[in-house]
């Protein structure tokens, strides 16, 4: 099973190169960036999970330039979105941020995507709250066709453009793995239509019990996928090692574990029990 972690990089962080190399060094798998733009100061939506929102939300840097600085400081570590918010994304523009950091990382770019929560900051990208899965869904194909085509074109009814050129393709091919995030079954679903695997979050299994996992695997097969070609990312994962023990039985092939907005002196501790855990896991 792989381990990540999960930060939200601030000016008053940990720097994302540092952090890359630390995780590297320990032996970690990935690196992943949460996503947003801003938050509105009227929420407009209740946050979905535990813990709060926090100021980092809000502090928080673009994941992509981020990312890029720890992949430019790195070798091996993977690096991802975690997840990137395409329905407030030009999908053309996104296209060429892909393929660029996944060409500069020489192949290391996992692309996690989710469709937003807050109401009111994905309607500040003009983007309607109550269409926002089709929108994702159009965006996300027309990044396929262009990644996937020397000429690439896409008609549908939010996401339309003619024949055109766009390089560079991603070092993946034929593009690097879409990752939804969400819960189950809705962004399970979406998973299993346009994706190469899902990220749910531990509060949610936690509280739709394990079982889930089970029917997510049922979902794919019924749909013609195979399991094995989506493979689950667990976020939020408590530092517990029964439950990495757990993860491990239940086939979860990565768990990522969230970082505060800090600096090295709070983040490398917490790096360390991590490494006595992934020690442990491994035997």
């Amino acid at each position: 099973m792989k381990i990540g972690a999960v930060m939200f990089f601030t000016a008053d962080s940990m720097h994302p190169a540092a952090l890359g190399r630390a995780l590297e060094e320990r032996g970690f798998e990935s690196l992943w960036v949460p996503e947003h733009t801003h938050i509105p100061s009227a929420l407009g939506s209740a946050y979905p999970a535990t813990g709060g929102l926090q100021q980092a939300y809000y502090e928080i840097m673009d994941p992509f330039l981020a990312l890029n600085t720890a992949a430019t400081a790195t070798t091996t570590l993977k690096v991802g979105t975690g997840i990137a918010l395409v329905i407030q994304r030009d999908p053309i523009l996104t296209a060429k941020m892909v393929s660029s950091i996944d060409q500069l990382s020489a192949g290391r770019f996992l692309f996690g995507v989710g469709n937003g929560w807050n109401q009111i900051e994905v309607e500040n990208h003009g983007t309607v709250f109550k269409t926002r899965h089709k929108l994702a869904r159009e965006r996300i194909e027309a990044m396929k066709a262009i990644w996937g085509n020397e000429e690439p074109e896409y008609h549908g009814e939010f996401v339309n453009f003619d024949k055109m050129k766009q390089w560079p393709k991603p070092w993946q091919k034929p593009h690097p793995p879409i990752i939804v995030g969400g819960g189950f079954p809705h962004a399970a679903r979406r998973a299993v239509r346009y994706g190469n695997g899902w990220i749910p979050r531990d509060d949610w299994v936690e509280r739709d019990g394990v079982g889930v996992l089970d029917q997510f695997r049922e979902m794919a097969k019924a749909a013609g996928r195979d399991p094995a070609e989506l493979p689950i990312s667990l976020f939020r994962v408590p530092e517990n090692i029964d439950r990495l023990r757990l993860y491990v039985s239940l086939g979860i092939d990565r768990v990522v574990f969230s970082l505060p907005a800090a600096k090295e002196t709070e983040i490398l501790p917490i790096l360390d029990r991590w490494s006595a855990l992934k020690r442990q896991l491994n035997g």
